[in-house]
């Protein structure tokens, strides 16, 4: 079961506040088009796609490329902006065998519940080759990430989060290599103003799992914050590249 179920208000909440636009994901899609030069014709999988916004990216970024989009939450699915999203889990992908030519996987693995039946799920449905892109925070890497300077008892939270470690050893054994780790920057907002004042709490998972007395503790810091800082917040999170040999 997922760390949060994703009902109607957190999936607009996630709607709402965590589609990042063109300019902003201008990174992502170069670190993503350096990994898996995109061709006509190539079948990527969303697993986990949320409300869409990556699988719209994807089909508008890569013309010819034709994306699955596959979502376990009924309410997230209601409000994707890109379709069709079908149902499924990261222990339950709805293809064929080796059907797949790559996959992406954004900010999902901390809801995996069994790491290895995903990348054995994985291993059934890519094909030899192909490339398993995952965006995430990881266990023990937040230092690039600017929620955690206000709310920093999220930190615990992101620790019961899978370490790179464990991925790498969970796809190992399903005959996954690693071919490569890095930081990729995004624009999360134009100013911490912004990012104060549109903050929902039902968006984020890591600030769900803390309790209401530090999310208003940490709530108070950035407002706080924001009256004196300026500059777009830029923020990184993990790309882990992985092979199906």
């Amino acid at each position: 079961m997922a760390r949060i179920a994703y009902d109607h208000a957190d999936a607009g909440a996630f709607a709402s506040t965590r589609h990042l636009g063109d300019e902003e994901a201008g990174e992502w899609q170069a670190a993503v088009t350096r990994h898996l030069d995109p061709q006509p014709g190539m079948r990527l999988l969303d697993l986990g796609a949320g409300t869409g916004s990556w699988a719209k990216a994807f089909s508008s970024w890569f013309p010819g490329v034709e994306v699955t989009a596959v979502e376990p939450s009924m309410a997230m699915r209601e409000r994707s902006v890109y379709q069709p999203v079908v149902a499924g889990d990261a222990a339950d992908i709805p293809l064929p065998d080796a059907s797949v030519d790559a996959a992406w996987i954004s900010t999902v693995l901390h809801h995996v519940p069994d790491l290895n039946a995903a990348a054995r799920e994985l291993r059934r449905v890519l094909r030899p080759g192909a490339l398993v892109l995952i965006r995430s925070a990881f266990a023990g890497r937040h230092e690039a990430i600017t929620l955690f300077r206000y709310f920093s008892e999220a930190i615990r939270v992101l620790d019961t989060y899978p370490s790179v470690a464990q991925v790498e050893a969970a796809f190992g054994g399903e005959g996954f290599s690693t071919v490569s780790l890095e930081q990729v920057p995004q624009i999360t907002a134009a100013s911490l103003h912004e990012a104060a004042t549109t903050l929902r709490r039902e968006a984020h998972t890591l600030l769900q799992l803390i309790t209401d007395e530090e999310y208003d503790t940490g709530l108070g810091r950035l407002h706080q914050a924001a009256l004196t800082e300026t500059g777009p917040v830029i923020d990184a999170l993990d790309l882990l590249v992985l092979r199906r040999e």
